[in-house]
């Protein structure tokens, strides 16, 4: 048996539809073959008998469709169309696996017709388009369409704007009124001891240094080395300083940073690189593997200052918490890394993408004495990474005690 017969070619030619006859467009606007009496006895018919009747659906496809497409034919032939297809997607849907199909049982059931004259609908389809059209007419109408007016399309604009804001500036959880119970006692206690009251490394605070830390009392040099230097032994002390962010606490890790102190703005800006010596300065570290270089300045003993050599951001920034301007702070610093870079790596520093950086936001003090606390502030922020900072003046109070304690346990506090 020859599973592989060729068809002949006869049977690959589509099955021929009759020729349809031509209509004019008259005959389609006026309907000759239908008249308006036939259409009300229709309405009245389809009243009486609630839609129920499929002779009376295709009557009435009989009559309408001869006016709109000149015989019943062409909607009949697509209604029967339409059921074979839900036909097909049934059968389909059922079938088994195509690995599983009898070649030769489908060979032998001869082939179907690719062309085929459109064959009239059942009258279980019908009933099915007539409970459709019937659910179509009873279902509720879709709402009109939506327009907003201009209030609320600038209510979207402003949510919106604040949307973006939040996702580049994103807003801090506020800092609290006070220190834990515990803490707050262990302040008192510390505030009332005599003579050396902490050691780190190199630095030391007495109870005089540690007074200035009552409000209303200007930060001197030993408490803002002191602290500087707490921030110094945190960055050292960490296991690992990456480069990339992440968070503890909602605070971010400590960078790989460096600390100068506060007689290193002095004697750069008073003697220079060279008469200074500042080389000696760095001889043990190499301040352009760093991530950022934290600068404390007095302007003139009159006002502290924060600023940063950022290497990551190649930026040189400064943090002024009475917003002055402070050109000569990125002159100083240019000039400071430009003869270092000579000095330790033989060539001049490559200034390509830096930036002078002022931070538009930066919190600003409100009195003449707290101008200390911010500048520490700013650099324990900025060890961390911080492209923004969480306290203001409000905050003054709090963050005074707060520095008391972490002087006298020489360590910061890790929690907001």
């Amino acid at each position: 048996m020859n599973l592989l017969k060729r068809p002949s070619p006869d049977a690959l030619l589509p099955v021929a539809r009759p020729a349809k006859v031509p209509r004019t467009s008259q005959q389609r606007v006026d309907g000759q073959n239908s008249s308006p009496s036939q259409y009300e006895a229709l309405a009245a018919r389809w009243k009486d008998c609630g839609m129920q009747s499929l002779a009376l659906l295709k009557e009435t496809i009989a009559v309408g469709v001869t006016t709109l497409f000149g015989g019943e034919d062409v909607v009949l032939g697509w209604l029967g169309y339409k059921e074979r297809l839900e036909m097909l997607e049934r059968r389909e849907s059922l079938a088994p696996s195509p690995s599983l199909v009898d070649l030769r049982q489908a060979q032998g059931s001869g082939s179907s017709r690719r062309y085929s004259m459109p064959e009239p609908p059942s009258s279980g389809f019908l009933e099915r388009a007539l409970r459709n059209a019937q659910a179509t007419l009873k279902s509720p109408k879709p709402p009109p369409p939506f327009s907003p007016n201009l209030d609320q399309l600038r209510h979207w604009k402003l949510a919106r704007d604040d949307e973006i804001e939040q996702r580049l500036r994103p807003k801090r959880k506020p800092l609290p009124a006070s220190l834990p119970r515990e803490d707050d006692a262990a302040v008192d206690v510390l505030m009332s001891k005599r003579g050396v009251i902490s050691k780190c490394v190199r630095e030391q605070v007495s109870d005089k240094d540690l007074s200035r830390l009552r409000p209303g009392q200007w930060l001197n040099d030993e408490l803002i080395n002191f602290y500087g230097q707490l921030i110094l032994s945190r960055s050292e002390d960490s296991k690992e300083n990456p480069r990339a962010t992440g968070s503890k606490n909602g605070r971010l890790k400590p960078l790989n940073a460096h600390y100068f102190n506060t007689f290193f703005w002095s004697k750069l800006k008073n003697e220079g690189y060279e008469k200074a010596r500042l080389a000696k300065w760095t001889k043990k570290i190499d301040i352009f593997s760093k991530d950022v270089i934290l600068i404390p300045i007095n302007h003139n003993n009159a006002h502290w200052t924060g600023a940063a050599i950022n290497f990551r951001h190649k930026r040189i920034e400064s943090y002024d918490s009475m917003n002055m301007d402070r050109s000569q702070v990125f002159k100083y610093l240019r000039s400071y890394l430009d003869a270092e870079h000579r000095n330790k790596k033989k060539k001049p520093f490559d200034f390509t993408g830096w930036q002078d950086y002022t931070f538009e936001d930066t919190p600003q003090q409100e009195n003449g004495y707290d101008c200390g606390v911010f500048t520490c502030q700013f650099l324990e922020s900025l060890s961390r990474g911080e492209q923004s900072f969480a306290f203001t003046q409000a905050d003054m109070g709090y963050l005074r005690r707060r520095m008391v304690w972490e002087i006298g346990h020489a360590r910061l506090r890790e929690d907001t």
